[in-house]
This record gives structure tokens, sequence and C-alpha cells, in this order.
């Protein structure tokens, strides 16, 4: 009997495979790519804690242990960096992860189709641009004191043309706004997205008993879609000391970089720059485990508070 079931099991299993064979084939390209370049390149971590020189390679580089971290939090300008990096990152936690949501609850609640798919494609377009083309339209068209978009408003009216760029005070809003505008179709299209998959006999039965539009927002739309914000929420978090490099390359200048230089440009300056690859390595390193506490955290809070969790 025991024989029967096993062969029974087998069968169903290769029955399984075969019946799936090509989506097993069509996952096999992204499985190589997360192993060639996101596993295998974390092997690379262990020169954090080398004296790291190309001619040796890893295997034969001196070992310091913990020096590199060391100097990290001796440097003095790493509170700086890290208040930096801290700012821009609540910023963008703040305002980046609500804009979509807002938009996507705005646009969902249009009435016409062709008007709002229209919406749809303005707002997504930025996504497609790279921060190089984006940040060249923000610096030249947008924020040029003499044929910026904005500073021919001002002079429209008779104020007198800012200097964006060089104002320090600006420029983690420009950044922040910036990437808004570059981002929030993306994030709108994953709510309209999640939106779509709520029943719309739950819409009707609320009108019926005379819930209006918001009501409805508040207790059918917004808890339709909360694994989903949960989610993306989460996923945000796991990256908050990882703001990227280009977005902030772009904007940065002399004027500006006191309150713009953070470990993205900071690794790139003393890494590449400077040789320095086992020091930026621990850098690295240190916002990579930074960004798993809070993924962690974040998700025990997520599964006790909500019930809602990545894992």
């Amino acid at each position: 009997m025991a024989d029967v079931q096993k062969n029974m099991a087998r069968r169903r299993k290769k029955g399984k495979r075969k019946k799936y064979r090509m989506l097993y084939i069509m996952v096999v390209p992204g499985i190589l790519y997360f192993i060639l370049f996101k596993y295998i390149p974390l092997l690379g971590n262990v020169i954090a804690f080398q004296d790291y020189n190309i001619f040796k390679g890893i295997f034969h580089s001196a070992w310091v242990g913990l020096e590199n971290f060391k100097i990290l939090f001796q440097y003095g300008d790493f509170l700086p960096i890290l208040k930096n990096t801290i700012i821009i990152n609540l910023y963008d936690l703040l305002f980046g992860f609500t804009a979509p949501l807002i938009l996507a609850l705005v646009i969902n609640d249009i009435s016409s189709s062709w008007f709002r798919k229209g919406v749809q494609q303005v707002v997504y377009l930025p996504h497609f641009l790279s921060w190089t083309i984006l940040g060249g339209i923000v610096i030249t068209q947008l924020l040029s004191p003499s044929q910026g978009l904005v500073n021919l408003l001002l002079k429209g009216v008779g104020l007198e043309p800012i200097y964006f760029m060089t104002e320090a005070s600006m420029a983690r809003a420009i950044v922040v706004l910036a990437g808004i505008w570059k981002d929030m179709g993306w994030g709108t299209v994953v709510y309209l997205a999640a939106m779509t998959a709520i029943s719309p006999s739950l819409y009707e039965s609320a009108s019926l008993d005379g819930a209006g539009k918001f009501k409805q927002l508040i207790y059918i739309t917004l808890p339709g879609i909360v694994p989903v914000i949960i989610t993306l929420f989460l996923l945000r978090i796991g990256h908050f000391l990882d703001f990227g490099f280009e977005r902030i390359w772009v904007f940065q200048n002399a004027s500006n970089v006191s309150v713009l230089e953070i470990f993205d440009t900071y690794i790139y300056k003393a890494g590449l720059q400077q040789g320095r690859y086992s020091y930026t390595t621990a850098v690295g390193l240190f916002k990579s485990v930074v960004g798993f506490l809070l993924l962690y955290g974040g998700n025990m809070l997520s599964r006790k508070t909500t019930g809602e969790s990545l894992y």
C-alpha cells in the first residue's frame, strides 16, 4: 500500500513538472540573475575586514578585523553624513511614499475612463527617464536662474530670481520633490492594480446603505489595499539608508554638499576616487545591516499590529 501511494505521489509530481515546464524555464533567468549579481557578490563583503589590495586579491590581503568600522565611527563627518541620509530618507518616506497613494485614490475616483487613463500615462512617463535626464530638466528647464520656468514666473510677478541649486536650505526639498515627480506614477499603478481586486459589490452595498465616497474610501478602499501598502512600506524601510547615488549626484554641488552628502555619494568619493575599497565596503555593510534590522523590526511590528507581513 505504501509503495502504491509513493508511486502515485511520484506520478503527480512528474505530471506537475511536465505541466508547468515552461513556467520553470521562464523562472531560470531570474534565478540566475539573483545568484550571479546578488548572492555571489555578497562574498566580496569579506574585504570590509581586510586591508584589501587589488594586486593581492581577497585571499592574500591582510586581515584587520573591525579596524575599518572603527575608522568609520571615528570619522569626523560620519555623524553629519548619517544625519543627512536619515533626514532625506525621512522626507522621502513621508512625502514620497504617501504621494502615490493619494494620487491613486484620486484617480480611482475619476469616473471618466479616458481621462483616468490619460492622467495615468502622464504621471507614469517620468519613471522611464534616467536621473541624468530628469536632473537636467529640473536644473536647467525648471530652476535655472535665467531661463528656468519657476524663475520666469517669479520675474513675471516682479520678484527676484532665486538661485535654487546654490541654496543649501532648499537642496533636500528639491531632491525629494524630484523623486516624487519621477516615481509617483509607478507607485500609483501598483495601488490602482490593487484597487481593481476589490469587489464592486462592496461599493454597491455601501452605497445602498447610504455610505458616501469618503466612508467608502475609509472602510472599503484603504482596508482592501492594506497588504500592498504594508509590503511597499516594508520594502521602502529596508532601503532606508540606501537612497541612491545617481539621485543625489546630479543635484550635488559645492554649495549644497553639506546637506546632500549621504553614504552613497561618500562611498563613491572615498571608494572609487580615493581607492579605499575595504573602508567603503565597511560603510556599505553598515548600511546593509541597518536596513536588515529595520526591515526585520518593521515586519515583526506589522505582523503584530495589522496581521500583514512580508514573511
